[in-house]
């Protein structure tokens, strides 16, 4: 079973122009005063949240501006990082692989984790086990994005039929996540498979439980999985070395403040989240999605080798080889400062 890419290959496609006409210039091209940061408005951008919110970030940079911006879904903020809308990115980590692919690895560096943990698969409770999938509709930030791929991945290796625009054995409607969580109060999905808080704002509504845990499904990597990467434009990378590794100090700093401070970082996670959204959160509820999520600066390398060949096994993506997308030394000469073990890329 092949599961149709056409339409993330279109994408590709376009973003292949997109980067061909920006030749890859970052956002600082004409500005080396200025870093422009992206991330989104979920749990597991944390470290993105709290180093806005308590400007640790902004701190960490000294004369360099901090500049920020949001974004939904990953595939918008790769355009932007070839685009040289921004300079860097938290994004996850599917994302990351297909921009990497689609610039032939010219376009980006991951140069730190961020999270690990943090998603899984939330069912009404009459869809008791897996087994009972079939047949039902389930959701998905966005087609091609880091949890639709561990659906699909998840349905192929029960040798489901599913493809892109809905069909097959189990229907996966990919969704903005707002939209998804009210779709399933509606009753028009059965589940999702959601990040952190979303996963937590459904399985608060009555009729919902917690099918599969996504650490699961990485028995390889001892349950451990990428959720959230740190990505830098590569022109960014090679012109503003010594801002990059600003960046990541500020970047260390705030995981190592959420981890000694997981209260407080929770509230402000809460506190920058309503202002980016506009909307209010539950502060219960937002504890216990922090709770879901690990913060680190180890990107779990091994993990995005398996994300790759889950992509390729549904058929969105091609064979892709991988080496050279990790760019760690700044963050390992920022970890030693602090104290912290060194992390490793694909050669570790």
């Amino acid at each position: 079973m092949r599961v149709s890419a056409i339409p993330l290959r279109a994408a590709a496609a376009a973003l292949a122009l997109g980067l061909a006409a920006t030749g890859c210039a970052g956002a600082g091209a004409d500005d080396s005063s200025v870093l422009t940061l992206g991330y989104f408005p979920n749990i597991t951008h944390a470290p993105s949240l709290v180093g806005v919110q308590n400007g640790i970030l902004d701190r960490a940079l000294g004369d360099v501006e901090l500049a920020t911006q949001t974004f939904n879904a990953g595939p918008d903020a790769i355009n932007a990082i070839f685009s040289g809308e921004v300079d860097a990115a938290f994004v996850g980590p599917n994302p990351a692989i297909n921009g990497w692919a689609q610039s032939e690895g010219e376009a980006l560096h991951v140069i730190a984790g961020a999270a690990t943990q943090g998603a899984g698969l939330v069912a009404r409770d009459d869809i008791r086990t897996v087994d009972d999938l079939p047949g039902k509709t389930l959701s998905t930030p966005m087609l091609g994005g880091t949890q639709d791929v561990v659906l699909r991945w998840f349905a192929l290796d029960r040798g489901w039929e599913v493809d892109t625009a809905g069909g097959g054995d189990l229907s996966i409607v990919p969704q903005e996540n707002p939209e998804i969580v009210n779709a399933f109060r509606a009753g028009e999905i059965d589940g999702a498979w959601l990040p952190e808080p979303h996963l937590s704002r459904i399985l608060a509504e009555d009729d919902a439980h917690l099918l599969v845990d996504e650490a699961q499904v990485w028995e390889r990597t001892g349950g451990r999985y990428v959720t959230t990467l740190l990505i830098v434009n590569a022109d960014f990378l090679e012109r503003e070395p010594g801002t990059v590794e600003d960046l990541l100090r500020g970047h260390v700093e705030t995981i190592d403040w959420i981890n000694d401070h997981p209260e407080e970082a929770a509230e402000a996670s809460r506190l920058h989240l309503e202002e980016i959204t506009g909307g209010e959160l539950d502060p219960e509820l937002t504890a216990t999605a922090f709770e879901n999520v690990t913060f680190t600066a180890d990107p779990v390398a091994q993990s995005l080798l398996i994300k790759a060949e889950q992509a390729e096994a549904i058929g969105l993506l091609d064979p892709v080889d991988l080496n050279g997308i990790y760019a760690l030394d700044p963050l390992n000469d920022v970890l030693a400062e602090a104290g912290h073990e060194p992390v490793a890329g694909l050669e570790g």
